[in-house]
């Protein structure tokens, strides 16, 4: 059974950059998107950035356009989202999620399209 464990968050400073990794055991994410979601206290869950490993296909939330940059490893068994420029609003805690019928082009923003989810990674941009 596929399962997901995010790493790679932190405290960094505005303006400093931060890679965050989704590794996959249990499975390889071979025909799986993926998919990059954080959420704010009190807030609900948004998504970040899509990745489908059958096709390519990224997208990306208009808020990380530019800055932001999924990416997949060769093994197809971790999913890497590196984040630039990072500002206070880009805080929360980041997850990663999984789903063979999801789709990068499609709906992947909704954290409803995917079945799996890791446990989070806590990002803070503070000064």
């Amino acid at each position: 059974q596929l399962q997901l464990v995010e790493s790679g968050g932190g405290l960094v400073q505005p303006g400093e950059s931060l890679r965050l990794s989704c590794v996959a055991s249990g499975h390889t994410l071979d025909y799986y998107a993926i998919g990059w979601f954080r959420q704010a206290p009190g807030k609900e869950r948004e998504g970040v950035s899509c990745f489908s490993s059958r096709d390519g296909i990224q997208s990306y939330a208009d808020s990380v356009k530019g800055r932001f940059t999924i990416s997949i490893g060769d093994a197809k068994n971790a999913v890497e989202l590196q984040m630039n420029s990072l500002t206070p609003e880009d805080t929360p805690v980041y997850y990663c999620a999984a789903d063979p019928w999801a789709s990068c082009s499609g709906y992947w923003w909704i954290a409803g399209e995917y079945d799996v989810w890791g446990r989070g990674t806590q990002v803070t941009v503070s000064s």
